[in-house]
């Protein structure tokens, strides 16, 4: 008997579609084609001054030359827990924090120690690409709550309850969104955070867009607006988009102790501490003030209002507007079947292909994150090349006949 060489749980992960994209335009750039990327969820912007020299500080202290605990250094920690209280009003213990690499790596702990196998977790489509494999590999059954652009990409709680059977354990609730960039009302916040309480399940709530939102919208944490909910709510976070810090690998789980403990046996065998010139870089992030983070906000807002009017003046593309993080979810179904250049696209991700090989924009097709029919274009990318890659966008789709 020929045994398989690469095992069936690990056959089973897709490659991440936003990172492929990113790579394919990258490398298409490199061989001197004018590509424009849509597709890379992280900011356009270097790293501020302060938190680097922090970093070039930490390389010079032989204490983080050794190994620190596997739980995150303890001055990170209670930085951490102070600024979530700062900036959510959610208060925990220093020893309820849990410092991961990077935000993905917070994200498949919190499902590796929740879930066993067959246990089901609600998912608002459009979801994260990272969510169905890391739910996959713990043994958890994702299951879908379909939202689109006529509800703003917001599931309500007859949604929710709709999708709800006996097995369902874990709500996934992400708000800001990626990939919409939709946000939930404080009062839809505390109505879903209740409907959860009532059921007795847990909530994972993915943060890490708290601070990009635009306009009179307002970011709601569900661990502070439904008290019932704190021996039951995970909270996943971290400095990449906040500061401008992708590269740098530091995020955070925060939970309940018991969750915490387990999350940390399990990271400690997985890759013990994380860098340690990273944390002390994420230190120095979490503990300043946000006024880099206005500074990016201001941009994403303005290329936000300017994508959004592009996106909606090509014919057969509606865009509902984002109020949050940098992305944008334009549904192009009105495009989709139509002749362009001799091919008919019938999938988003047909035209996606389409699109790079005529237009070189490179952007990530709705399949990716459980939705055919739709786009995700990031406007964390300067002014220029975002007006420059929609109006490419739109010249080409013009042609839809």
């Amino acid at each position: 008997m020929t045994r398989p060489r690469i095992s069936a749980r690990i056959s089973a992960i897709s490659e991440s579609a936003t990172l492929a994209v990113d790579a394919k335009a990258k490398a298409m750039k490199a061989a001197g084609r004018p590509v424009i990327g849509f597709g890379a969820g992280e900011p356009d912007f270097p790293t501020p001054d302060y938190i680097v020299a922090a970093a070039v500080e930490a390389c010079g202290n032989p204490r983080f030359h050794k190994y620190t605990p596997a739980g995150g250094l303890p001055e990170l920690k209670q930085a951490i827990a102070d600024k979530t209280r700062r900036d959510s009003g959610f208060e925990v213990d220093a020893s309820r924090v849990l410092v991961t690499n990077g935000g993905k790596q917070a994200v498949y702990e919190a499902f590796a120690t929740l879930l066993d196998p067959g246990d089901e977790v609600l998912v608002v489509a459009p979801y994260w690409t990272t969510y169905p494999e890391a739910i996959k590999l713990a043994g958890g059954v994702q299951v879908d709550v379909p939202t689109d652009e006529t509800t703003g990409y917001l599931a309500s709680v007859d949604a929710l309850e709709a999708a709800r059977t006996e097995r369902t354990k874990v709500l996934l609730f992400v708000s800001p969104s990626n990939p919409t960039g939709a946000v939930y009302s404080p009062a839809q916040v505390e109505e879903i955070g209740r409907w959860a309480a009532e059921h007795g399940l847990w909530v994972v709530t993915d943060e890490i867009y708290e601070h990009l939102v635009y306009g009179d919208t307002r970011f709601s944490s569900i661990a502070t607006a439904v008290p019932e909910l704190h021996d039951r709510v995970v909270v996943l976070n971290g400095v990449a988009k906040t500061y401008a810090m992708t590269g740098w690998r530091v995020g955070w789980l925060i939970g309940p102790s018991d969750v915490v403990k387990a999350a940390t046996n399990l990271q400690s065998h997985a890759t013990s501490n994380v860098s340690n010139v990273a944390q002390w870089a994420a230190l120095t992030a979490v503990s300043g003030d946000l006024s880099a983070v206005a500074r990016m906000r201001e941009a994403f807002d303005r290329r936000r209002q300017t994508m959004v009017r592009m996106l909606n003046e090509i014919p057969g593309v509606v865009c509902p507007e984002p109020f949050g993080a940098f992305y944008a979810y334009p549904s192009v179904k009105g495009v989709l079947g139509k002749e362009i250049r001799g091919r008919r696209p019938s999938s988003s991700s047909e035209l996606a292909e389409l699109i790079l090989e005529e237009a070189e924009v490179a952007l990530v097709p709705g399949e990716a994150f459980g939705t055919p029919g739709y786009f995700r274009l990031s406007y964390a990318l300067g002014d220029d090349d975002l007006a420059e890659g929609i109006t490419r966008l739109g010249k080409l789709l013009s042609e839809a006949r």
